[in-house]
């Protein structure tokens, strides 16, 4: 379960970029955050892996034994405690093109073994079979000896979709996974993620609501830093436009799904 506490991110000069967001995600759900550019989506995503720093309030995720973790921590060793249970999939993919497929999904779990063992023995066995069936849940085994880079982009999302099974993390972050892909690789993409979230939670950042209404089983939409929107993922015309901001509709219409008015 992942548990979002009264986040607040403040600049120097005052101004507020995350307005006190409060939500949880749970096991089984694929919850995606919506909201025009500049809502903090990606703002809020950051914030709970850890990459930006918070001004108040915190992050906390659980695993099935029941051990806490705390990537908004201040610690360092804390922090990477949780990186190493978070499965991040980004836009951009994020693999090193010069690498073989199999190595960058192995990558994934640098974070879980001694540097000295990474240095001088590298990985098992054990762990090469079991990146190897990784890229299989994805489609890619027949590409794990190619170079990364010689892969299109819907592949070499899949090859990240591969990296963070790998981690076995306790819960999925997906930023905008689908921005640069065509619609069949959109498609591809998501009917990969969809079924992970009976594993472990997904939260993903979206900018296409029609595959948000397909695939997620609840949405929470951002505006200026707060949560306006926070329940069904299957959004009407009136609803999407107090969200976007369009034709001058008011947060106030959607009840009775609106959040913090």
């Amino acid at each position: 379960m992942l548990e979002v506490r009264n986040l607040v991110k403040r600049l120097p000069d005052g101004r507020v970029l995350l307005d006190g967001l409060n939500f949880r995600v749970e096991r089984g759900e694929f919850v995606a955050l919506i909201g025009a550019s500049g809502a903090g989506k990606s703002l809020t995503m950051r914030a709970i892996v850890g990459l930006t720093s918070v001004s108040e309030g915190e992050v906390v995720f659980t695993g099935e034994t029941g051990k806490v973790y705390r990537p908004t921590a201040t610690s360092a060793k804390e922090l990477r405690r949780a990186r190493r249970n978070i499965g991040c999939i980004f836009q951009g993919c994020n693999l090193v093109r010069r690498l073989s497929v199999l190595d960058n999904v192995m990558i994934g779990r640098l974070g879980r073994i001694h540097p000295l063992r990474s240095w001088f023995y590298g990985f098992t066995d054990q762990e090469a079979r079991e990146a190897m069936e990784s890229l299989d849940r994805v489609g890619m085994a027949d590409f794990a000896a190619r170079v990364t880079g010689s892969l299109s982009g819907g592949e070499m999302q899949r090859v990240a979709i591969a990296r963070a099974i790998y981690q076995h993390p306790l819960f999925y972050l997906a930023d905008e996974p689908i921005a640069a892909l065509d619609p069949k690789n959109t498609e591809i993409t998501m009917r990969l993620l969809q079924p992970l979230a009976c594993e472990n939670p997904i939260l993903g950042a979206f900018h296409q609501p029609d595959v948000v209404s397909r695939f997620c089983t609840r949405a929470i939409a951002l505006r200026k830093g707060r949560i306006i929107y926070d329940g069904s993922p299957h959004l009407s015309s009136q609803q999407l436009a107090a969200i976007y901001g369009d034709g001058g509709a008011h947060p106030a219409d959607m009840q009775p799904a609106l959040v913090g008015s």
